[in-house]
Protein backbone atom coordinates (compact mmCIF):
# COMPACT_ATOMS: atom_id res chain seq x y z
CA UNK A 1 0.00 0.00 0.00
CA UNK A 2 2.81 2.38 0.83
CA UNK A 3 4.49 1.54 -2.49
CA UNK A 4 1.29 2.38 -4.37
CA UNK A 5 0.94 5.70 -2.50
CA UNK A 6 4.56 6.51 -3.32
CA UNK A 7 3.97 5.88 -7.00
CA UNK A 8 0.86 8.09 -7.03
CA UNK A 9 2.58 10.93 -5.25
CA UNK A 10 3.42 13.82 -7.60
CA UNK A 11 5.53 16.87 -7.11
CA UNK A 12 3.73 20.21 -6.83
CA UNK A 13 4.75 23.80 -6.47
CA UNK A 14 4.16 25.22 -3.00
CA UNK A 15 1.11 27.40 -2.48
CA UNK A 16 3.23 30.54 -2.20
CA UNK A 17 5.00 29.93 -5.53
CA UNK A 18 2.63 32.01 -7.75
CA UNK A 19 2.87 34.95 -5.34
CA UNK A 20 6.64 34.68 -5.21
CA UNK A 21 6.89 34.54 -9.00
CA UNK A 22 4.54 37.55 -9.26
CA UNK A 23 6.62 39.57 -6.79
CA UNK A 24 9.84 38.68 -8.57
CA UNK A 25 8.36 39.52 -11.97
CA UNK A 26 7.19 42.90 -10.72
CA UNK A 27 10.59 43.75 -9.24
CA UNK A 28 12.43 42.74 -12.40
CA UNK A 29 9.98 44.65 -14.60
CA UNK A 30 10.19 47.76 -12.43
CA UNK A 31 13.98 47.75 -12.47
CA UNK A 32 14.12 47.09 -16.22
CA UNK A 33 11.58 49.74 -17.18
CA UNK A 34 12.66 52.53 -14.84
CA UNK A 35 16.38 51.85 -15.19
CA UNK A 36 16.16 52.24 -18.95
CA UNK A 37 13.48 54.96 -18.72
CA UNK A 38 11.52 53.12 -21.38
CA UNK A 39 8.07 53.82 -19.95
CA UNK A 40 5.89 54.18 -16.90
CA UNK A 41 3.47 52.16 -14.79
CA UNK A 42 1.54 50.74 -17.77
CA UNK A 43 4.64 49.30 -19.43
CA UNK A 44 5.81 48.01 -16.05
CA UNK A 45 2.54 46.15 -15.60
CA UNK A 46 2.67 44.63 -19.08
CA UNK A 47 6.29 43.48 -18.68
CA UNK A 48 5.56 42.12 -15.20
CA UNK A 49 2.57 40.14 -16.53
CA UNK A 50 4.63 38.60 -19.32
CA UNK A 51 7.46 37.73 -16.95
CA UNK A 52 4.97 36.22 -14.49
CA UNK A 53 3.43 33.97 -17.15
CA UNK A 54 6.84 32.86 -18.42
CA UNK A 55 8.27 32.35 -14.94
CA UNK A 56 5.30 30.39 -13.60
CA UNK A 57 5.16 28.20 -16.69
CA UNK A 58 8.90 27.47 -16.46
CA UNK A 59 8.81 26.65 -12.75
CA UNK A 60 5.76 24.45 -13.16
CA UNK A 61 7.31 22.62 -16.12
CA UNK A 62 10.49 21.91 -14.16
CA UNK A 63 8.81 20.80 -10.94
CA UNK A 64 5.39 19.46 -11.95
CA UNK A 65 5.84 18.48 -15.58
CA UNK A 66 4.57 19.74 -18.90
CA UNK A 67 0.93 18.77 -18.39
CA UNK A 68 0.59 20.68 -15.12
CA UNK A 69 2.48 23.61 -16.64
CA UNK A 70 0.01 23.85 -19.52
CA UNK A 71 -2.84 23.70 -17.02
CA UNK A 72 -1.36 26.58 -15.04
CA UNK A 73 -0.84 28.51 -18.27
CA UNK A 74 -4.49 28.08 -19.22
CA UNK A 75 -5.62 29.07 -15.72
CA UNK A 76 -3.43 32.16 -15.85
CA UNK A 77 -4.92 33.08 -19.21
CA UNK A 78 -8.45 32.84 -17.81
CA UNK A 79 -7.61 35.08 -14.86
CA UNK A 80 -5.82 37.51 -17.18
CA UNK A 81 -8.87 37.72 -19.47
CA UNK A 82 -11.08 38.42 -16.46
CA UNK A 83 -8.78 41.21 -15.26
CA UNK A 84 -8.59 42.72 -18.75
CA UNK A 85 -12.38 42.76 -18.96
CA UNK A 86 -12.68 44.22 -15.46
CA UNK A 87 -10.07 46.94 -15.92
CA UNK A 88 -12.12 49.25 -18.21
CA UNK A 89 -15.17 48.92 -15.96
CA UNK A 90 -13.16 49.67 -12.84
CA UNK A 91 -11.45 52.61 -14.53
CA UNK A 92 -14.77 54.07 -15.73
CA UNK A 93 -16.37 53.62 -12.31
CA UNK A 94 -13.40 55.22 -10.55
CA UNK A 95 -13.35 58.18 -12.92
CA UNK A 96 -17.11 58.63 -12.61
CA UNK A 97 -17.05 58.61 -8.82
CA UNK A 98 -14.02 60.90 -8.51
CA UNK A 99 -15.22 63.54 -11.00
CA UNK A 100 -18.93 63.24 -10.29
CA UNK A 101 -18.66 63.54 -6.52
CA UNK A 102 -17.01 66.97 -6.77
CA UNK A 103 -20.27 68.65 -7.82
CA UNK A 104 -22.82 66.24 -6.39
CA UNK A 105 -24.49 67.73 -3.30
CA UNK A 106 -27.89 68.68 -1.97
CA UNK A 107 -28.05 71.92 -3.91
CA UNK A 108 -27.31 70.11 -7.17
CA UNK A 109 -30.03 67.53 -6.56
CA UNK A 110 -32.71 70.02 -5.50
CA UNK A 111 -32.43 72.75 -8.15
CA UNK A 112 -33.02 72.98 -11.89
CA UNK A 113 -31.20 74.85 -14.65
CA UNK A 114 -33.79 77.57 -15.15
CA UNK A 115 -32.22 81.05 -15.43
CA UNK A 116 -28.71 79.55 -15.13
CA UNK A 117 -26.24 81.16 -17.53
CA UNK A 118 -22.83 80.13 -18.78
CA UNK A 119 -21.08 82.08 -16.02
CA UNK A 120 -23.23 80.72 -13.17
CA UNK A 121 -21.76 77.96 -11.06
CA UNK A 122 -25.13 76.99 -9.57
CA UNK A 123 -27.84 74.92 -11.18
CA UNK A 124 -28.89 71.37 -10.61
CA UNK A 125 -30.38 68.22 -11.97
CA UNK A 126 -33.72 68.01 -10.17
CA UNK A 127 -35.76 68.59 -13.33
CA UNK A 128 -33.82 65.86 -15.15
CA UNK A 129 -34.34 63.38 -12.32
CA UNK A 130 -38.10 64.05 -12.43
CA UNK A 131 -38.14 63.55 -16.18
CA UNK A 132 -36.11 60.34 -16.04
CA UNK A 133 -38.30 58.79 -13.34
CA UNK A 134 -41.53 59.69 -15.13
CA UNK A 135 -40.38 58.59 -18.59
CA UNK A 136 -38.84 55.33 -17.38
CA UNK A 137 -41.83 54.64 -15.12
CA UNK A 138 -44.39 55.14 -17.88
CA UNK A 139 -42.32 53.09 -20.31
CA UNK A 140 -42.08 50.29 -17.73
CA UNK A 141 -45.85 50.32 -17.14
CA UNK A 142 -46.39 50.00 -20.89
CA UNK A 143 -43.66 47.47 -21.61
CA UNK A 144 -43.75 44.98 -18.74
CA UNK A 145 -47.37 43.76 -19.20
CA UNK A 146 -46.99 43.58 -22.99
CA UNK A 147 -43.60 41.85 -22.79
CA UNK A 148 -44.66 39.28 -20.19
CA UNK A 149 -47.94 38.50 -21.96
CA UNK A 150 -46.13 38.13 -25.27
CA UNK A 151 -43.57 35.78 -23.76
CA UNK A 152 -46.32 33.74 -22.09
CA UNK A 153 -48.06 33.34 -25.43
CA UNK A 154 -44.84 32.25 -27.15
CA UNK A 155 -43.92 29.68 -24.52
CA UNK A 156 -47.28 28.41 -23.24
CA UNK A 157 -49.76 28.87 -26.07
CA UNK A 158 -47.86 29.48 -29.30
CA UNK A 159 -48.33 26.43 -31.48
CA UNK A 160 -49.17 28.03 -34.84
CA UNK A 161 -47.33 30.41 -37.17
CA UNK A 162 -47.98 33.46 -34.97
CA UNK A 163 -45.43 32.53 -32.29
CA UNK A 164 -42.45 32.28 -34.72
CA UNK A 165 -43.55 35.56 -36.32
CA UNK A 166 -43.60 37.30 -32.92
CA UNK A 167 -40.19 35.85 -32.07
CA UNK A 168 -38.81 37.05 -35.41
CA UNK A 169 -40.09 40.61 -35.00
CA UNK A 170 -38.79 40.72 -31.42
CA UNK A 171 -35.35 39.69 -32.68
CA UNK A 172 -35.53 42.43 -35.34
CA UNK A 173 -36.57 45.03 -32.77
CA UNK A 174 -33.62 44.09 -30.56
CA UNK A 175 -31.22 45.57 -33.11
CA UNK A 176 -33.16 48.74 -33.85
CA UNK A 177 -31.07 51.86 -33.12
CA UNK A 178 -32.57 54.20 -30.56
CA UNK A 179 -32.70 57.06 -33.06
CA UNK A 180 -35.05 54.98 -35.23
CA UNK A 181 -37.42 54.44 -32.32
CA UNK A 182 -37.37 58.18 -31.66
CA UNK A 183 -38.07 58.98 -35.30
CA UNK A 184 -40.97 56.51 -35.35
CA UNK A 185 -42.66 58.15 -32.35
CA UNK A 186 -41.88 61.59 -33.75
CA UNK A 187 -43.49 60.80 -37.10
CA UNK A 188 -46.47 58.91 -35.70
CA UNK A 189 -47.33 60.27 -32.27
CA UNK A 190 -45.90 63.78 -32.18
CA UNK A 191 -46.65 64.84 -35.77
CA UNK A 192 -49.88 62.90 -36.43
CA UNK A 193 -51.71 62.05 -33.20
CA UNK A 194 -51.01 64.97 -30.86
CA UNK A 195 -52.20 67.70 -33.27
CA UNK A 196 -55.72 66.23 -32.98
CA UNK A 197 -56.05 67.33 -29.36
CA UNK A 198 -53.37 70.06 -29.20
CA UNK A 199 -55.01 72.68 -31.44
CA UNK A 200 -53.14 71.48 -34.51
CA UNK A 201 -49.69 71.77 -32.96
CA UNK A 202 -47.21 68.96 -32.47
CA UNK A 203 -47.01 67.95 -28.83
CA UNK A 204 -43.51 67.25 -27.55
CA UNK A 205 -43.72 65.68 -24.12
CA UNK A 206 -42.27 63.22 -21.68
CA UNK A 207 -45.03 60.75 -22.57
CA UNK A 208 -43.80 60.71 -26.16
CA UNK A 209 -40.31 59.96 -24.86
CA UNK A 210 -41.77 57.13 -22.77
CA UNK A 211 -43.39 55.66 -25.89
CA UNK A 212 -40.05 55.73 -27.70
CA UNK A 213 -38.32 54.12 -24.74
CA UNK A 214 -40.98 51.42 -24.55
CA UNK A 215 -40.18 50.46 -28.15
CA UNK A 216 -36.58 49.90 -27.06
CA UNK A 217 -37.49 48.08 -23.85
CA UNK A 218 -40.05 45.68 -25.26
CA UNK A 219 -37.74 43.19 -27.03
CA UNK A 220 -35.48 42.92 -23.98
CA UNK A 221 -38.41 42.15 -21.69
CA UNK A 222 -39.90 39.62 -24.11
CA UNK A 223 -36.62 37.77 -24.68
CA UNK A 224 -35.68 37.68 -21.01
CA UNK A 225 -39.15 36.52 -19.93
CA UNK A 226 -39.26 33.88 -22.66
CA UNK A 227 -35.93 32.41 -21.61
CA UNK A 228 -36.91 32.36 -17.94
CA UNK A 229 -40.25 30.69 -18.65
CA UNK A 230 -38.51 27.99 -20.68
CA UNK A 231 -36.24 27.26 -17.70
CA UNK A 232 -39.19 26.40 -15.45
CA UNK A 233 -39.23 22.58 -15.10
CA UNK A 234 -42.01 20.86 -17.00
CA UNK A 235 -42.67 18.69 -13.93
CA UNK A 236 -44.08 21.73 -12.10
CA UNK A 237 -46.61 22.33 -14.86
CA UNK A 238 -47.50 18.65 -15.16
CA UNK A 239 -48.00 18.31 -11.41
CA UNK A 240 -50.34 21.29 -11.42
CA UNK A 241 -52.29 19.94 -14.40
CA UNK A 242 -52.55 16.54 -12.68
CA UNK A 243 -54.26 18.23 -9.72
CA UNK A 244 -56.84 19.73 -12.05
CA UNK A 245 -55.52 23.30 -11.97
CA UNK A 246 -56.34 25.26 -15.15
CA UNK A 247 -53.51 26.40 -17.38
CA UNK A 248 -54.01 30.09 -16.69
CA UNK A 249 -53.87 29.54 -12.93
CA UNK A 250 -50.81 27.31 -13.31
CA UNK A 251 -49.05 30.08 -15.20
CA UNK A 252 -50.12 32.72 -12.70
CA UNK A 253 -49.39 30.83 -9.46
CA UNK A 254 -46.54 28.47 -10.39
CA UNK A 255 -44.72 29.37 -13.61
CA UNK A 256 -44.44 33.14 -13.16
CA UNK A 257 -43.39 33.04 -9.48
CA UNK A 258 -40.72 30.47 -10.29
CA UNK A 259 -39.32 32.61 -13.12
CA UNK A 260 -39.77 35.93 -11.29
CA UNK A 261 -36.09 36.59 -10.35
CA UNK A 262 -34.96 36.20 -13.94
CA UNK A 263 -37.86 38.29 -15.25
CA UNK A 264 -36.99 41.08 -12.82
CA UNK A 265 -33.39 40.99 -14.02
CA UNK A 266 -34.50 41.34 -17.63
CA UNK A 267 -36.86 44.18 -16.78
CA UNK A 268 -34.14 46.07 -14.92
CA UNK A 269 -31.77 45.63 -17.88
CA UNK A 270 -34.44 47.21 -20.07
CA UNK A 271 -34.99 50.02 -17.57
CA UNK A 272 -31.26 50.70 -17.39
CA UNK A 273 -31.10 51.00 -21.16
CA UNK A 274 -34.12 53.29 -21.22
CA UNK A 275 -32.67 55.58 -18.56
CA UNK A 276 -29.45 55.92 -20.53
CA UNK A 277 -30.96 56.74 -23.93
CA UNK A 278 -30.51 60.28 -25.23
CA UNK A 279 -31.59 60.41 -28.87
CA UNK A 280 -35.29 59.51 -28.42
CA UNK A 281 -35.70 61.99 -25.57
CA UNK A 282 -34.02 64.71 -27.58
CA UNK A 283 -36.28 64.11 -30.59
CA UNK A 284 -39.69 63.84 -28.93
CA UNK A 285 -39.30 65.54 -25.52
CA UNK A 286 -36.99 68.36 -26.62
CA UNK A 287 -35.39 69.05 -23.26
CA UNK A 288 -36.36 71.67 -20.73
CA UNK A 289 -34.17 73.59 -18.25
CA UNK A 290 -37.15 73.97 -15.90
CA UNK A 291 -39.19 71.52 -13.86
CA UNK A 292 -42.17 69.94 -15.61
CA UNK A 293 -44.23 67.50 -13.56
CA UNK A 294 -46.76 66.96 -16.35
CA UNK A 295 -45.47 64.18 -18.63
CA UNK A 296 -48.22 64.59 -21.23
CA UNK A 297 -47.77 68.28 -21.94
CA UNK A 298 -44.70 70.41 -22.50
CA UNK A 299 -41.05 69.65 -23.07
CA UNK A 300 -39.22 67.57 -20.49
CA UNK A 301 -35.60 66.76 -19.72
CA UNK A 302 -33.86 63.57 -18.61
CA UNK A 303 -30.54 62.74 -16.98
CA UNK A 304 -28.98 61.34 -20.14
CA UNK A 305 -30.11 64.36 -22.14
CA UNK A 306 -28.81 66.66 -19.40
CA UNK A 307 -25.38 65.03 -19.62
CA UNK A 308 -25.42 65.47 -23.41
CA UNK A 309 -26.43 69.12 -23.13
CA UNK A 310 -23.85 70.00 -20.48
CA UNK A 311 -21.08 68.23 -22.39
CA UNK A 312 -21.61 70.65 -25.25
CA UNK A 313 -22.02 73.89 -23.27
CA UNK A 314 -19.19 76.38 -23.52
CA UNK A 315 -18.81 76.93 -19.78
CA UNK A 316 -16.16 75.90 -17.30
CA UNK A 317 -18.90 74.77 -14.90
CA UNK A 318 -20.66 72.49 -17.42
CA UNK A 319 -18.27 69.49 -17.30
CA UNK A 320 -18.70 69.22 -13.54
CA UNK A 321 -22.47 69.19 -13.91
CA UNK A 322 -22.23 66.53 -16.64
CA UNK A 323 -20.08 64.24 -14.47
CA UNK A 324 -22.35 64.74 -11.46
CA UNK A 325 -25.45 64.00 -13.55
CA UNK A 326 -23.82 60.85 -14.92
CA UNK A 327 -23.04 59.69 -11.38
CA UNK A 328 -26.63 60.46 -10.37
CA UNK A 329 -27.94 58.40 -13.27
CA UNK A 330 -25.75 55.39 -12.43
CA UNK A 331 -26.69 55.62 -8.75
CA UNK A 332 -30.39 55.87 -9.60
CA UNK A 333 -30.31 52.81 -11.87
CA UNK A 334 -28.29 50.87 -9.27
CA UNK A 335 -30.77 51.77 -6.52
CA UNK A 336 -33.74 50.72 -8.66
CA UNK A 337 -32.05 47.43 -9.56
CA UNK A 338 -31.23 46.58 -5.94
CA UNK A 339 -34.74 47.49 -4.80
CA UNK A 340 -36.33 45.35 -7.52
CA UNK A 341 -34.10 42.36 -6.74
CA UNK A 342 -34.86 42.62 -3.02
CA UNK A 343 -38.58 42.85 -3.74
CA UNK A 344 -38.44 39.79 -5.99
CA UNK A 345 -36.45 37.88 -3.38
CA UNK A 346 -38.90 38.81 -0.63
CA UNK A 347 -41.84 37.75 -2.77
CA UNK A 348 -40.17 34.44 -3.50
CA UNK A 349 -39.47 33.76 0.17
CA UNK A 350 -42.99 34.55 1.31
CA UNK A 351 -44.66 32.13 -1.08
Amino acid sequence: MSVMATRLRVRQLPAWAPYGVAAGAFVVAWVAVYATRAGGPVLTGVVAALLFVFGLFTCSAVVEGGRAARNRLATTGIYAAFLLALAPLASAAYTLVVKGSQKLDGQFLSHSMRNIGAFDSNGGVYHAVVGTLQQAGIATLITVPLGILGAIYIVEYGRGPLAPAIRFFVAVMTGIPSIVAGLFILAFWVKVVTPWYNHGRAGYSGFAAALALSVLMLPTVVRATEEMLRLVPAALREGSYALGVPRWRTILRIVLPTALPGIVTGVMLAVARACGETAPVLLVAGGNPGINFNPVQGNQDSLSLFVFEQAGVASKFAPGRAWAAALTLVTLVLALTVAAKLLARRSKLTR
